[in-house]
């Protein structure tokens, strides 16, 4: 902080970020620690590139007042990021109900025997400040066994695609486990009902058979036999 007689003036280094084809802008807090109402105006070694607002006005007593000095874009940088540009900040004593209107460049004359306070301003440039570094490719950390979404919530197309893929792989599975279940059960229904079939073919040799000779029997065992091995080769399967 600058301390003078009439004004105290806040910071006393003009700090701009500095970026290249963008427009910076710093403040000024100009506190009157008087009971008088004191105007100032506000100079510069290079008026072309500033903009300041307001560049002249009043403080009231016991008051603050706020004044934005705003750098035009820059299409280079200077050598060392090292600024020659000063500022003056001049101040005086204003009669009582003054307003910026009244103010006069004759009253920031010292020739003429004002009483005239003035503090010097310098520049100076700092780097913005700098974006986090991006995780590497393939590192695990903050990874999710998930998706990962985007700043606003939303799947990137890549990401949606991956996400797409590794949801229907499941669902395509789950669908041939279905069909696969289907059709085993068809053939088990159509199993039995030749099982049955047969029983009925073989019950009806068996009455037939005793009604003649005893040999039908070595028949009948044969389709008994016949009948178990389909049986078995059929659960089996199922």
């Amino acid at each position: 902080m600058s301390t003078g007689e009439l004004l105290d003036i806040e910071p006393q280094e003009l700090k701009f970020a500095f970026e290249l084809k963008k427009q910076i802008s710093c403040s000024l807090q100009l506190s009157n620690k008087t009971d008088n109402y004191v105007a100032f105006k506000v100079k510069t070694t290079n008026p072309k590139k500033y903009c300041v607002r307001p560049n002249t006005g009043i403080v009231l007593p016991r008051s603050t007042c706020d004044v934005i000095v705003t750098m035009q874009a820059q299409k280079e940088a200077p050598a060392d990021m090292q600024c020659k540009d000063k500022f003056l900040l001049q101040s005086v004593i204003a009669y009582p109900g003054a307003t910026a209107k009244d103010i006069t460049p004759e009253m920031f004359n010292k020739e003429s025997g004002n009483l005239v306070e003035e503090c010097k301003l310098r520049v100076i440039y700092v780097a913005p400040p700098q974006p986090p570094s991006p995780v590497p490719e393939g590192s695990d950390e903050g990874s999710s066994p998930r998706a990962s979404l985007s700043d606003n919530g939303i799947l990137n197309p890549s990401e949606f695609s991956a996400a797409s893929k590794s949801f229907a792989e499941p669902q395509e599975k789950v669908s041939e486990m279905k069909a696969l279940i289907s059709r085993l059960s068809e053939e088990k229904t159509v199993a039995i009902q030749q099982s049955n079939k047969l029983r009925q073919e073989v019950e009806l040799l068996r009455r037939e058979g005793s009604k003649q000779s005893g040999g039908i029997s070595f028949i009948y065992v044969v389709l008994i036999a016949v009948i178990g091995i389909l049986l078995g080769y059929l659960l089996r399967r199922t």
